[in-house]
């Protein structure tokens, strides 16, 4: 069987948002993604040092959930997940080499939302072909995309030019040589071009895909940043080497949510707040830079709650909690109740079928499951039977409480996540059925990779140098 859950998304048993909302038009949709943000890296969960006003404003005005997976714990391979709706073992993207692309054959959320009248746009960091591949975003249903195809060239915030639908976009002043220098920094561009995209299509339907960079490194700021000088003077200590990095990714931190400000403001001006429904979340599990003695599970504990002192297991590239964990945020004025919370397991692979239902449009083969009914507080959500991840030589498989683990040729080993969500105590060998269980149906969910093409391998190599 091509897939675990075939998702015929148009016979759909609870009523769209739109008719649930009478003669509602087509909601647009905001999907802001942040590089590398952690579980626990804003004020509204307890972090003492890094300052997020408007994202904790979003989190008070909308549904957060406390059980969001990534597809996947590295950049590539997780937007495959989210554009594509397949999970893991079923993606054409499992690399994270930055610059594999997915099939030209195959549909994404913009495709599918431009069959229903969308104007689509995207703004930040593809990572899922790199140019003169199959998987440029223009050939996937976009109409522009602005910022870096190939990951690699997302390495630093001051390149010698960005990408718009496969051509470069010169910044000004900026060599490429030193990452973190330059005249022009990238993020701010491409919060404008996101910006311009929304006031461009205020009379039109749209999907505004953000899959912003920052907090990832490497940490270029401008130094007359607002959001650096906020930070500049902090007293912190992380190393001679990586001093000025943390001050920068608390800086960027503040910058992005500023910049989240600043989305939510321009709706409110154009008068779309209330028929703009936004998604807010991380990539994959937060990563522990600038290590101390007194703080080593990072100088920000992207994965550690610093209310009750447990700690997310590893972090990005694991699939233990720790890389695949991640914050997640949906509001949308008028509709989705504010502050509320939600333990409802979802993964990425269920974005594609959420917004089918919410837009009525026809759905692709995914294996997802639509989470609009929980967004819209109404019964009859259902629950994966099973969630299943492979990065590298390695294996995850979620089932109810139960979490099986596998690296390379080792055992298996098995979680109780509702007893031990640090994944601290492997009870494989009290529960040999479920660890049985769980194996047989990862051997079910792999398959073997189909990936793109690459159709000028000179191009595809530019933006890497």
């Amino acid at each position: 069987m091509r897939y675990l859950f075939l998702m015929l998304c148009t016979l759909v048993a609870l009523p769209t948002a739109a008719a649930a909302e009478g003669e509602r038009s087509q909601p647009n949709i905001i999907y802001l993604m942040l590089d590398e943000w952690g579980y626990f890296e804003s004020s509204h969960m307890g972090h003492q040092e890094l300052v997020t006003p408007n994202i904790d404003q979003f989190a008070s005005e909308g549904m957060r959930f406390t059980n969001a997976l990534a597809g996947a714990p590295v950049c590539g391979p997780t937007r495959c997940v989210l554009l594509t709706g397949l999970h893991s073992g079923h993606t054409s993207v499992r690399t994270n080499n930055g610059y594999s692309p997915i099939r030209a054959d195959e549909p994404t959320l913009a495709s599918m939302l431009k069959q229903q009248g969308y104007v689509t746009g995207g703004f930040g960091k593809w990572g899922i072909g790199a140019r003169g591949t199959s998987g440029v975003p223009e050939k996937h249903g976009f109409d522009v995309f602005f910022g870096y195809y190939d990951q690699v060239h997302a390495h630093t915030y001051y390149p010698r030019y960005l990408i718009r639908n496969s051509e470069e976009a010169p910044l000004a002043g900026n060599t490429g040589g030193d990452p973190y220098t330059g005249k022009t920094h990238a993020q701010p561009v491409i919060c404008r071009e996101s910006l311009k995209f929304i006031r461009d299509n205020k009379d039109h339907p749209f999907f505004c895909y953000l899959p912003w960079t920052p907090p990832h490194g490497h940490w270029g700021i401008d130094e007359d940043d607002p959001s650096w000088k906020l930070f500049a003077d902090k007293p912190w200590r992380a190393g001679q080497s990586t001093e000025r990095d943390a001050r920068v990714y608390a800086a960027f931190m503040h910058m992005v949510d500023r910049q989240l400000g600043e989305i939510k403001s321009l709706l409110q001006e154009l008068e779309l707040d209330d028929n703009t429904i936004i998604f807010l979340c991380g990539d994959n599990g937060g990563q522990d830079y600038f290590k101390t003695p007194d703080r080593p599970h990072g100088f920000f504990g992207p994965n550690l709650n610093p209310v009750t002192g447990e700690r997310f297991r590893a972090g990005k590239g694991s699939l233990y909690e720790g890389g695949l964990r991640v914050p997640y945020l949906v509001c949308w004025p008028g509709t989705i109740k504010a502050g509320s919370v939600s333990d409802h397991v979802l993964g990425f692979q269920d974005v594609m079928p959420t917004l089918a239902e919410l837009t009525d449009a026809n759905c692709p083969p995914t294996d997802g499951l639509s989470f609009l009914p929980t967004l819209m507080g109404q019964p009859g959500q259902q629950e994966h039977p099973y969630l299943y991840w492979e990065h590298r030589n390695q294996v995850a498989v979620r089932k109810g409480r139960w979490k099986a683990y596998r690296a390379g040729k080792n055992r298996w080993e098995l979680y109780d996540l509702a007893a031990d969500i640090e994944e601290k105590h492997n009870v494989a060998a009290s529960h040999p059925e479920t660890v049985q269980e769980l194996a047989a149906l990862a051997r079910e969910s792999h398959e073997p990779v189909e990936p793109g093409e690459i159709y000028d391998r000179e191009l595809a190599s530019k933006d890497r140098k």
